[in-house]
């Protein structure tokens, strides 16, 4: 059970609304878990096992998920492998009444925001749900804004592909002009394109949109 109820509720930036979830065999833990969450207005949902997490429909919003390590048929660590396996990322919190060091180290190997010991404070666990959902919230940022770039970049023709590849690595806009070919004005026009169609503001901008794509000049090409 959690105890102290000295809680102060998270502060967590955006118009998403997060949600905590939480997956323990034990009914009790998962009311007074649940009653937390919202006393501080997050929003939470309780299953009693991995498997009805699984069969749940998860929100596109900020989340992180409780885990019990112990739990029927799968344990936590378990299924915070399957979960990776699925390629499902929400950040996890495992709790547990009978902790020891090797399940903590694998745990936290395997990307765990925190391992708290049954019992323990509230004011611990909101703290490490606040963690999880701002490690959350930015991964969904990064993603979007990769998304997005991705968008943009298909946008781009062949030859503007290759103009930003070869600028991005640190070209000048005649030995752009004379690797591929063309005039030097050309590459101006080129890069004029570029720029407008994936909205960079600058050069470092761009190459810093090019890192995040995992551009790198062909072999040859530098």
């Amino acid at each position: 059970m959690v105890t102290g109820r000295s809680a102060s509720p998270p502060t967590l930036a955006g118009a998403e609304e997060p949600i905590v979830f939480v997956v323990d065999d034990d009914a009790s833990v998962r009311d007074a878990l649940s009653n937390l969450f919202r006393s501080v207005g997050l929003r939470a949902e309780a299953f009693g096992s991995a498997h009805e997490f699984l069969q749940s429909k998860l929100p596109n919003a900020p989340s992180c998920l409780i885990l019990d390590i112990r739990l029927p048929r799968l344990s936590g660590l378990d299924f915070q492998a399957e979960l990776a396996k699925a390629d499902i990322h929400i950040p996890i919190i495992f709790m547990t009444g009978h902790g020891d060091i090797p399940m903590t180290v694998r745990a936290m190997k395997a990307g765990a925001v925190d391992f708290l010991t049954k019992p323990f404070r509230d004011q611990d666990m909101l703290d490490a749900v606040t963690t999880a959902i701002e490690r959350d919230r930015s991964r969904r940022d990064e993603t979007r804004i990769l998304s997005n770039l991705r968008v943009a970049f298909a946008t781009l023709t062949p030859r503007e592909r290759q103009v930003m590849t070869l600028v991005t690595a640190g070209l000048m806009n005649k030995q752009v002009a004379a690797e591929i070919g063309v005039a030097e004005i050309t590459v101006k026009i080129h890069r004029g394109h570029i720029m407008r169609k994936m909205a960079a503001k600058s050069l470092p901008d761009l190459v810093r949109m090019a890192q995040l794509l995992g551009i790198e000049p062909a072999s040859g090409q530098t």
